[in-house]
């Protein structure tokens, strides 16, 4: 059992960390897409578009430190190296090639929209499983996507 947490079953702590872990590489990966998109993006809305980007990426790690830091609340091991995220990511790679603000919008809500889905997944699991707390943590980062996706969207009417 966890050395922090009582009352988990163990099936609910294994679940928690594994879909804690997934959905930190996704967060992850999306993290580093924003900032691609904040580095490389140029035309019309320039500076708004720059620091949105910023603006939500900042909010998403939030999230990816409270999704590591509940792996080691459940006695489990944060796996976020560069390396492991390439390979375990289930995001699309993000483009290189993107300079017009309104393709890197388009670009990262498409990312964002496919986080958001298995971030909602993620509440699903673990509440099934019986550790309400992660997925109220899920909760709260699929709160935050959606907003933030809300926002990013807004730039594309």
């Amino acid at each position: 059992m966890a050395v922090n947490v009582k009352g988990l079953s163990d099936n609910a702590r294994k679940t928690a960390i594994a879909e804690l872990n997934a959905r930190l590489a996704d967060a992850l990966a999306l993290s580093a897409a924003i900032k691609q998109a904040h580095w490389n993006v140029k035309g019309r809305n320039f500076i708004a578009v720059h620091e949105l980007f910023d603006t939500v990426k900042a909010r998403l790690d939030e999230h990816v430190d409270m999704m590591a830091e509940r792996v080691q609340v459940l006695d489990g091991v944060a796996v976020g190296t560069v390396e492991k995220v390439a390979k375990t990511s289930t995001l699309q790679e993000y483009p290189t090639d993107l300079t017009k603000a309104e393709d890197h919008i388009k670009a990262v809500c498409e990312r964002m929209r496919d986080y958001g889905e298995k971030v909602r997944a993620a509440i699903d699991a673990t509440d099934e499983a019986g550790d309400a707390d992660t997925a109220d943590l899920f909760t709260g980062a699929s709160r935050t996507a959606d907003k933030d996706l809300w926002f990013l969207e807004s730039h594309l009417e």
